[in-house]
């Protein structure tokens, strides 16, 4: 488990049991970012004179970049800790690899080989039909692979025979049949492939120059606003609140003689207001 392998090797406390990955990860997300200055200077002690604690530290204030990269791999159905353990590892190479003097931050040149390992552990275990995930199934399997080897698809006779034999639902015997004819898809979409219909799973990794740090920070940063605005809205008088949020934050937006009508008010009064409340909620906001 990654927890386990950071832990040991580390000497990092983690809070619960070592198997957790969420302990992992809130545990992880304490470490401070170190500065630039700080980053070079470690990274300074750790070519010159092979200080494996500088490297250490390196790595730990890394940690929560390889959690945030992992996370955009989770729609290959692999195991979150899997694809965090594969990206430490990536992690721990670029740090070994790393050469402050180019004048790039760690987490710019970490960030190719971090991904570079978790898209090996995607190519290596990632399938499109998984077989063989309940015991009815596993016995299908294994059963059912046998049989095929003399047998075009099963008639409806076979069907319920092999049913029978196995002790299985028809139903189970046709899914785990259509499963094992079924060929797995190219990572890749193929040279000929029509680019309208094309779908592989290559398609949906990462871009290859997105920078872990950059997106953390702008995710932090819409959450906090986020806040703030909800915060901000609450401070408005109720008439102002429902304008802002009826001409700005709905898709289908109420024009200034809707409002007017509904408020018994006209229409340049409600410009007046919308624009009052936005110069209000500017103010709390900055404040």
């Amino acid at each position: 488990m990654t927890a386990a392998l950071v832990a040991k090797q580390s000497g990092l406390v983690l809070a619960g049991p070592v198997g957790s990955l969420d302990s992992y990860i809130d545990r992880v997300s304490q470490i401070p970012v170190l500065s630039k200055e700080e980053e070079v200077a470690l990274a300074l002690r750790f070519r010159t004179e092979t200080d494996l604690d500088a490297a250490r530290q390196l790595v730990l204030s890394h940690l929560r970049f390889v959690v945030h990269i992992a996370r955009g791999y989770l729609g290959y159905g692999l195991p979150m800790g899997d694809l965090v353990q594969e990206g430490n590892v990536g992690l721990m190479k670029a740090v070994k690899r790393f050469d402050p003097d180019v004048g790039v931050r760690l987490v710019s040149f970490a960030v190719h080989w971090i991904r570079a390992e978790i898209h090996e552990y995607v190519l290596r275990n990632w399938r499109l039909v998984k077989v063989a995930t309940t015991k009815s199934q596993r016995k299908l399997f294994f059963n059912l692979r046998k049989m095929k080897k003399n047998l075009a698809w099963l008639s409806e006779a076979e069907t319920r025979a092999v049913a029978h034999d196995l002790g299985v639902e028809v139903s189970d015997v046709r899914e785990m049949e259509q499963r094992l004819s079924a060929r797995d898809m190219s990572f890749d979409p193929t040279p000929d492939a029509d680019d309208e219909d094309t779908y592989s799973p290559a398609m949906y990794l990462p871009a290859s120059n997105a920078d872990p740090a950059v997106e953390a920070e702008r995710e932090e940063w819409e959450e906090d606003s986020s806040d703030r605005l909800g915060a901000a809205l609450q401070r408005l008088d109720a008439r102002s609140r429902d304008i802002l949020k009826r001409r700005w934050m709905t898709d289908d937006k109420a024009t200034l003689h809707e409002l007017a009508d509904e408020y018994g008010i006209s229409a340049e009064r409600v410009r007046q207001v919308e624009t009052s409340a936005i110069a209000k909620l500017k103010a709390l906001m900055a404040a």
